[in-house]
């Protein structure tokens, strides 16, 4: 028997739009396959939603997403031209921020494998390559610098700026718990990432996770500081797992491991919180430069989609048929144009995801 949700659709801006149309083909295939309804209800976000409300999270779209059983996001950023400045400005922190402390998303997914298929266009050596790339970074998202004390002033006639990095024991617990979890259906691997060698908070981290690590002895454990992570995450990007990182860590080494793949364009992502609430999205920006030239790939926000129904909905069968779908794409040598190859068959953001469809 189908299931009946309801999802915000927060398409934002630049391809936003574009590649989240071809989500919503994916989802009502999914709909008339299976038996589900999904009613799905858009609302602004980032400089979409400026011009209308002169805010980039209006209360109508946080209403929206309170309402809803989980949030799929498109994308946000746009030009920072001069004429455009107010439009934009402090359009991220505005937004994507603002959705995470206002549902408290502290847990964030995002998974960087390289297809078979386009084994080619990861920049890494080949001999690296062929190992097999399957890494998951779980981030943590409302602690850390990004949601400290921020302080500028002027003193001793010097300017000078503060930014207070904070965990305490509960925060850390909650998303190493969640890294244990995700790792089960995986290699049974964490890689938890800090810097105890000189960070209190790092000292924290790493002794709240090995009390974590305790309860699940099936699952081996390593602790890393974040600077040799850095290095060994390129040079032997096979041995790690799913890899547990504060706030920060996290930011840099989940870009990091995202050019794996060889394109932003096929990297999901999924915050979710201590409740299992869920907001899903493709892990790069809103590329202003091709919005309306019906060349974006659409696969990060189609992959984005699968997460929300395996996480939020808990339908695997579903999510599944669409993952397997990309990958016998890619395996066909169906391309849009940032992963083409030589001999590929080329295709535009619509074309690419009718021949997605007669694949689920």
């Amino acid at each position: 028997m189908g299931i009946k949700k309801n999802i915000a659709i927060l398409p934002g801006d630049g391809i936003g739009e574009e590649v989240m149309a071809q989500a919503l083909r994916v989802l009502a295939e999914i709909e008339q396959r299976f038996g589900h309804t999904f009613t799905k209800v858009h609302a602004l976000i980032g400089g979409a939603a400026w011009d209308t409300y002169r805010n980039h999270f209006p209360e109508e779209t946080k209403k929206i997403c309170a309402a809803s059983d989980a949030i799929l996001f498109g994308s946000i950023g746009g030009p920072i031209a001069e004429q455009h400045l107010e439009k934009w400005k402090g359009c991220e922190t505005n937004s994507i921020l603002a959705l995470r402390k206002a549902f408290t998303f502290n847990a964030n997914f995002r998974p960087a494998r390289v297809y078979p298929a386009l084994a080619d266009i990861c920049p890494l050596r080949s001999d690296i390559v062929a190992k097999g790339i399957d890494v998951l970074v779980l981030r943590e998202l409302v602690g850390d610098l990004y949601f400290g004390e921020h302080k500028t002033g002027v003193r001793n006639g010097r300017r000078y700026a503060s930014d207070v990095a904070e965990y305490d024991e509960d925060q850390i617990a909650s998303v190493a718990r969640r890294a244990f979890e995700a790792s089960r259906p995986r290699r049974k691997k964490v890689t938890s990432i800090d810097k105890a060698n000189v960070l209190d908070t790092g000292k924290l981290w790493r002794e709240v996770v090995k009390e974590v690590a305790r309860e699940y002895p099936d699952v081996t454990t390593e602790h890393m500081l974040v600077d040799n992570c850095a290095m060994q995450l390129i040079r032997r990007p096979s041995d790690f797992d799913v890899i547990l990182c504060p706030n920060m860590f996290g930011d840099i080494l989940s870009d990091e491991a995202a050019v794996f793949p060889g394109s932003l364009g096929l990297t999901p992502s999924a915050s979710i919180n201590a409740q299992g609430f869920g907001m899903y999205e493709p892990s790069g920006g809103s590329a202003p430069d091709i919005a309306g030239k019906g060349i974006a790939n659409p696969i990060a926000q189609i992959l984005s989609t699968a997460m929300l129904l395996r996480f939020s909905f808990s339908l695997h069968e579903e999510a599944a048929r669409i993952e397997q779908a990309v990958e016998k794409a890619l395996q066909a040598g169906l391309r849009t144009p940032d992963i083409a190859q030589p001999g590929a068959r080329v295709l535009g953001t619509v074309e690419f995801t009718t021949e997605l469809l007669r694949l689920i």
